[in-house]
């Protein structure tokens, strides 16, 4: 059993420029007390075949985690164009949040990023260089979750009645529901609240 599972990732300014910073906000709910703080990642991808050229935008550390439905607001780096190669600086992308617990990850939220020019003109004949500042990015809202079962070194409560079982189902964001989850070695897990930036 995972101690904490994300209920929702929204992004509060998209579609955006390129070169605009990531922010969001994640909401998870924490079914025991959490002694260290939870790590979260946001990488983009731009050569899904060579992870040399993967860019780790921001982290941030979240705790301590009461039990309860938590949420924080992260805002990370745009990716440095210079690490992109031409090639792969337009069309689709990839953008990861990964959540960790004493260096164990254990959820990894994946986004499509569409990025294009922000006129027709451009679009039809593109401009040698790139032209970064004239880049719009569009992320998917239907994300690909992977969660990793881990060792929380907790013991979670155990539920008192069904009723406090349902009181728990019901505090799920609907939009969580979309989630496109992918379980490995089983479990449920997912996210925190209150942030502190550890970079």
């Amino acid at each position: 059993m995972s101690i904490v599972t994300i209920r929702n990732v929204e992004f509060l300014n998209n579609p955006a420029r390129f070169l605009d910073p990531y922010h969001f906000r994640v909401t998870f709910e924490c079914i025991a007390p959490l002694p260290e703080d939870l790590e979260w990642r946001l990488i983009y991808v731009a050569s899904p075949g060579n992870e040399e050229l993967d860019q780790e935008l921001d982290d941030c550390l979240v705790g301590p985690v009461p039990v309860g439905v938590n949420a924080f607001e992260f805002e990370g780096s745009a990716p440095n164009p210079s690490k992109i190669p031409p090639e792969d600086a337009l069309g689709v992308a990839a953008l990861i949040l990964t959540g960790s617990y004493n260096e164990q990850e254990f959820v990894r939220v994946g986004y499509y990023q569409n990025t294009e020019y922000d006129n027709e003109e451009m679009k039809e004949a593109l401009p040698e260089p790139i032209r970064f500042d004239r880049l719009v990015r569009d992320i998917n809202q239907k994300p690909r979750v992977t969660r990793f079962q881990i060792k929380w070194d907790i013991v979670p409560p155990q539920p008192i009645s069904a009723v406090a079982a349902g009181a728990a189902n019901s505090a799920a964001v609907p939009s969580a529901d979309d989630l496109d989850d992918d379980d490995e070695e089983g479990d449920d897990a997912e996210p925190p609240a209150n942030g502190k930036s550890s970079s």
